[in-house]
């Protein structure tokens, strides 16, 4: 257990809250200043300050949990490259890739600028933001079908984008040189270069008032309380080993049915989660690094045990995990690891899956087990230029045991939300036809799972490309204690003579033509304990509601 200095906790609370104001200030930052859709609309980034020892000590309130072991990663990483003593005033460290530099896919662009006080180093101010396009094979570099991590985009060590206040402007020729829409790359990077800018000016005026030895004791005892509120909430849990496993649907290039296995043995304050028996890492892009695995182990406990907790170093301490190198959960270089949003979904599902016996008022119906991608792109007809929309659209989140689930929403470690139907048509030469649930994709129970979304798009005046990534498109997402599976999701496309296709689960290279159409239905979720307990009044309500068919009704609650 980390150090505790014992500051009264009233300055802890006003420097904590200080702390968590500059971070949620450098979120809103990246969101007002960045030029992609994904991060300004979507707000797909996440923002934090690190101590010298790269502990991530606070993380902006609207940041993504799978982003906490990403910036640690980074973190861990720079300090293993650079001596402190080589890190200068003015220096901006830029980094993206999972294998030798902490990230956990290459999208996801990491910064992280020192803080100097009178000379010496005292933190870290960082920041992660999910770029439409990092190169590689497939626009948005993102689709199925790529067999290893030099195929999916640039890959970024960490190196100094700028050295003691100069853009090093050779490099980032070179960074946006390999990508898609370089200017809009330009203007996302330059929005998290004033975003670390900002921390690090509202940092050293939080140094003035009180002083460095303060702020840095202070984020000891952030950690270590943060730790030890963790490990007596694990302490609730009943001792016992609890097993369970589930499996994704494909991995886009011919394998299916892919296990994902854990066993959790819960001692005291102690808990040990062991995913032994999970596959081996797989040829297409749905392999997580340990880090990625480690963050989404962090989110389900603090999930289902102290969700007012917050994410820093302290959560992950108390995170003791097995799981051999090699393997779906912990691959190895080259795997590939664009998809590993799916990935760490569905081992959150499997660890809600492990411990509904024994936390039953706070699992879920497992929820859409996805980040549904879907990528458009071409040649604007009106400006000749190249556009590149991007999103991961969110689906139903599992029925609860005094409620039901939500429609349509981003769930456990993505945060981002869904793009209105108004900024695609005025960003990109794109129609959006339809734009709702899907009818019946929520899992009957006593409190129904939540519904998936369901949108249409068409190419204006162009041909285009499309790519996809789907789960639970094959395998339902699940109920608990009687709770029945939600809808599954699925790619429709419709050509211009009006005949339909449905397209794989992780589609790649599909060619548009003007007046096709492409359906995303995205998941379902599942219902939480058993249909026949369900209100006549929520039924009634489901009735009116129109989001049900009568046959869905009569088939699950018999009226």
């Amino acid at each position: 257990m980390s150090k505790a200095y014992d500051l009264d906790p009233i300055t802890l609370e006003i420097i904590f809250n200080g702390l968590r104001s500059i971070t949620d200030e450098t979120f809103i930052a990246l969101t007002k200043s960045s030029y992609s859709t994904n991060i300004k609309e979507r707000r797909d980034h996440s923002t934090a300050i690190c101590d010298i020892e790269g502990q991530l000590i606070v993380q902006a309130e609207n940041s993504l949990p799978i982003h906490l072991a990403s910036m640690c990663g980074l973190m861990e990483n720079l300090l293993a490259k650079y001596k402190l003593e080589d890190i200068e005033d003015g220096d901006l460290f830029v980094a993206n890739d999972p294998h030798v530099a902490g990230g956990t896919h290459l999208p996801d662009i990491n910064l992280a600028m020192p803080v100097f006080t009178d000379g010496k180093l005292t933190a870290f101010v960082c920041n992660i933001a999910h770029h439409a396009d990092v190169g590689g094979m497939a626009p948005g570099s993102m689709a199925g079908g790529m067999s290893e991590i030099y195929q999916e985009g640039l890959r970024i060590p960490v190196v100094k984008l700028f050295r003691r206040g100069e853009l090093q402007e050779d490099l980032f020729e070179l960074l946006l040189l390999n990508v898609r829409i370089p200017e809009e790359r330009r203007g996302d990077y330059y929005a998290q270069i004033a975003s670390c800018r900002l921390g690090r000016r509202r940092l050293l005026e939080a140094y003035k008032t009180y002083s460095v030895d303060t702020i840095n004791a202070a984020f000891q005892d952030i950690v270590s309380r943060t730790e030890q509120r963790m490990r007596e909430a694990v302490a609730s849990i009943p001792d016992g080993t609890y097993t369970f496993e589930d499996v994704m649907d494909d991995d886009g290039l011919g394998t299916v049915d892919i296990p994902i296995k854990v066993k959790i043995d819960v001692a005291g304050d102690r808990v040990k989660f062991d995913f032994n028996g999970t596959s081996p890492q797989v040829a297409g892009n749905i392999n997580v690094t340990l880090n990625a695995t480690q963050a989404a182990v962090a989110y389900c406990l603090k999930a289902l045990l102290d969700p007012e907790i917050p994410n820093n170093q302290g959560v992950l301490e108390v995170c003791e995990i097995e799981c051999p190198s090699g393997t779906l959960l912990n691959c190895a270089p080259p795997a590939p690891v664009a998809a590993r949003a799916n990935t760490s979904q569905r081992i959150i599902d499997v660890v809600i899956g492990a411990l509904a016996d024994a936390l039953p008022d706070a699992v879920v119906g497992a929820a859409n087990g996805a980040n549904t991608t879907a990528v458009f792109s071409g040649v604007d007809p009106a400006t000749g230029k190249d556009y590149l929309y991007l999103e991961t659209l969110g689906g139903g989140f599992g029925g609860r045991n005094d409620r039901d689930g939500k429609d349509g929403v981003q769930v456990h470690i993505t945060n981002t939300s869904n793009l209105p139907v108004e900024v695609i048509e005025m960003e990109y030469p794109l129609r959006v036809l339809s734009y709702g649930l899907v009818e019946d994709s929520g899992g009957a129970g006593t409190y129904r799972g939540g519904m998936g979304l369901r949108r249409e798009i068409t190419p204006v005046g162009h041909d285009c490309i499309f790519n996809g990534a789907g789960e639970r498109f094959r395998h339902a997402p699940w109920g608990v204690f009687g709770g029945a599976d939600g809808g599954r999701g699925r790619f429709l496309h419709t050509h211009p003579n009006a005949s339909e296709e449905q397209l794989e689960i992780k589609p790649s290279g599909i060619v548009l033509k003007e007046g096709a159409k492409i359906l995303v239905e995205t998941p379902g979720s599942g219902g939480y304990g058993a249909p026949d307990q369900r209100s006549e009044a929520d039924i009634e309500t489901d009735r009116r509601s129109g989001k049900f068919s009568d046959a869905y009704l009569k088939r699950h609650y018999g009226n």
